[in-house]
């Protein structure tokens, strides 16, 4: 969709549909006045009232050259901040293209931010449809005008929203077009057009180094394991030594291996690369804004299948920090790919990391779909994550990580076991992660209720939901060493 800044006033513009937002109780703007007796006949009949989510079209409007009037609400303008915006805007463009309009020109509000009515457009506009063969006319907007914006905004609104959708796009392809090896093609590719520099571990390499826990989990497949290693460098001499990892579980697909889970949702399994796929989009991002320290992305890519070489429950396997690790659930299998990811990012210069991954279904169990759970060894890096993360509009809650959690890990064959039971999932397989990042600020954020979202909303596709791309971002960008 092309996003541009529109030239003209809203009487002149030629649009298929001019569109605003109008928060609960507020009347028709300048300009547009002639529409307020037919907003009072909507409200009159409950038919749009301002609510969130809430779109009303005008036919014909007198006074415009854009062949139709949106109206989306906003909801309580008090409450209509930046991730309100995205979604007004992502929501104008779903209601409006399933009627088959090509092109809009959005009415910048005062106040408004046009990054987040850039981004909410170009990833309400994004459908998970790619292997779909029907020769019908695809219901898409080609044209998307901000009326009122500013250049800046808008490069970025653009930037974020195309590096969301990349990682959506990972997301959503099949396991038997995307194992290990072709998720690494795309990093490459992604890090060759970016200007970044890419290196690509293959199992001898990490035999050679010692992630006996990452391969133990790849063992299983005939796809061979790769840890991609993405690296963006600013330009000069660095200010800081800090130095940002971002760890991505990259399990192309999972069976669970032979703790193998029940068939019906199993092609949801492809999506089980979700944080692999975030960072990598962010790194795409990132190596464009040029934040002042370094950035590394980490991606353990595996596959995780059933076969007569898969590791088994009761397997013990040795990590690259040389920790043993009991084997006790072949399906708590990210944790294996990710501590050993974890190690090396630290033996690599990182200092502060945080890692995204699809791990636990405790944690939908938890807080639903609508949070990710965050965890952390170190407030003062939570709280930098959270304030990237509500500053994009994206919903994290801080998750407990006690000493009392840590004995639900103990093992009598191995240093630690890779489950602690049924009770506190979540929170056991993020203490496992702990234990392999010793006393460097970390975050791990649980996005397994958030990566996938299982219906459409009305300013975005049901299918990958692209979480924490936006988060990284920003997280690096803001850094203050």
């Amino acid at each position: 969709m092309e996003t541009i800044l529109a030239k003209g006033s809203i009487a002149t513009v030629e649009a298929d549909a001019l569109a605003i937002t109008l928060c609960e109780d507020e009347a028709a703007p300048k300009g547009l006045e002639f529409a307020q007796p037919w907003l009072d006949e909507m409200k009159a009949c409950d038919e749009f009232a301002g609510k969130a989510g809430e779109v009303a079209v005008l036919y014909g409007p007198k006074g415009l050259k854009a062949k139709r009037l949106a109206v989306v609400g906003g909801g309580k303008r008090a409450a209509h901040d930046s991730e309100a915006q995205r979604r007004a805007a992502g929501t104008v463009v779903r209601s409006l293209k399933s009627k088959g309009v090509k092109s809009i020109a959005w009415v910048l509000g005062a106040n408004c931010d046009t990054e987040a009515v850039a981004e909410g457009a170009i990833v309400g506009n994004y459908e998970p449809d790619h292997y779909k063969t029907s020769t019908k006319d695809p219901k898409t907007v080609e044209r998307f005008e901000i009326i009122g914006g500013d250049a800046v905004g808008l490069a970025r609104g653009i930037l974020l929203a195309e590096s969301q959708n990349f990682t959506r796009d990972l997301v959503n392809e099949p396991a038997n077009m995307l194992p290990p090896a072709k998720l690494a093609e795309r990093a490459r590719a992604m890090a060759a057009e970016a200007g970044l520099e890419c290196e690509l571990l293959d199992q001898d390499r990490m035999r050679q180094l010692g992630m006996g826990s990452l391969l133990g989990v790849a063992q299983g497949s005939i796809e061979p394991p790769f840890l991609i290693v993405v690296r963006y460098r600013p330009e000069g001499t660095p200010t800081s030594k800090d130095h940002l990892g971002l760890v991505g579980k990259g399990v192309t697909f999972d069976t669970g291996g032979v703790s193998i889970k029940p068939a019906e949702h199993m092609d949801r399994m492809k999506s089980d690369m979700s944080g692999g796929a975030a960072v990598l989009g962010a790194m795409r991002a990132i190596a464009r804004l040029k934040p002042s320290i370094p950035v590394t992305a980490f991606v353990p890519a595996v596959e995780n299948m059933c076969s007569g070489t898969a590791q088994r429950p009761g397997d013990i396997v040795k990590s690259l920090d040389g920790k043993t690790i009991e084997v006790l659930n072949t399906d708590a299998e990210g944790r294996l790919i990710l501590n050993d990811a974890l190690t090396y990012a630290q033996r690599q210069g990182c200092t502060h990391l945080v890692d995204a991954a699809t791990l636990t279904g405790a944690i939908v169990v938890a807080l639903g779909y609508v949070n990710s759970g965050a965890f952390t060894n170190n407030d003062a890096m939570l709280a930098r994550v959270m304030s990237a993360a509500k500053t994009e509009g994206e919903k994290m809650w801080h998750m407990p990580l006690e000493e009392d959690y840590k004995d639900l890990l103990k093992s009598q064959a191995a240093d630690l076991a890779n489950i602690g039971g049924r009770w506190g999932g979540a929170i056991s397989a993020a203490w496992f992660l702990r234990e392999f990042v010793g006393e460097t600020p970390w975050v791990h954020l649980d996005i397994a209720g958030t990566a996938w979202l299982e219906e459409p909303k009305p300013y975005i596709a049901k299918g990958p939901s692209g979480v924490a791309v936006r988060t990284f971002v920003r997280l690096a960008t803001s850094w203050v060493a």
